[in-house]
């Protein structure tokens, strides 16, 4: 607003003192309807589209139909009229100097792994029964129709983020009743 005022004073002052005027009807006229008025209904839940005027609407269709070369000349186009500097591409990833990948790979290979996911990737038919009671028995809150579609849904991760004694023993109850895992 204060640079719209900056901007009316400069050009005419008979437009300044339209705009002045206009501007203190309109403080009265807001103060004077909320003395009067209701409060004002709550917006519409943000699960519902607001209503788009109709001039933005035709505007956007516009838009997404022009093809890649018209949507160039319309991205300079707006850019010469709206004096808009061009905005510099930065590279993705960038370029990154020989030193910094070998210390890169040196601390992956430093890293050492301390949780680990057991995947049940297969199972035996003639074992299947015992494998869903052990699912059933290794995850919580899992009844036998449950665990019978997690064994059916293979390869599923049976639990993630185990020490890895712990994977190991999981890996091991697992093969003992059939199932085939694997350690990620």
């Amino acid at each position: 607003m204060i640079n719209t005022f900056r901007l009316i004073s400069r050009q005419n002052p008979h437009q300044f003192r339209q705009f002045h005027k206009c501007i203190i009807r309109q403080t009265e006229a807001t103060s004077a309807a909320t003395a009067t008025t209701p409060p004002q209904p709550q917006p519409p839940p943000s699960g519902v589209d607001k209503p788009v005027d109709p001039k933005i609407d035709k505007i956007a269709n516009d838009i997404s139909a022009l093809n890649l070369i018209e949507v160039a000349q319309l991205s300079d186009l707006l850019k010469k009229r709206l004096n808009l500097p061009d905005a510099p591409v930065m590279p993705m990833g960038g370029f990154v100097a020989a030193p910094q990948v070998e210390e890169e790979e040196e601390q992956v290979q430093k890293r050492v792994q301390t949780s680990f996911t057991v995947k049940l990737t297969g199972y035996d038919e003639k074992q299947k029964i015992p494998l869903i009671k052990e699912i059933k028995n290794l995850l919580p809150d899992t009844n036998l129709v449950q665990a019978k579609k997690f064994v059916e849904s293979v390869p599923t991760i049976v639990k993630a983020d185990l020490a890895k004694d712990e994977a190991e023993k999981l890996k091991e109850s697992l093969l003992k009743v059939g199932g085939t895992v694997e350690i990620v």
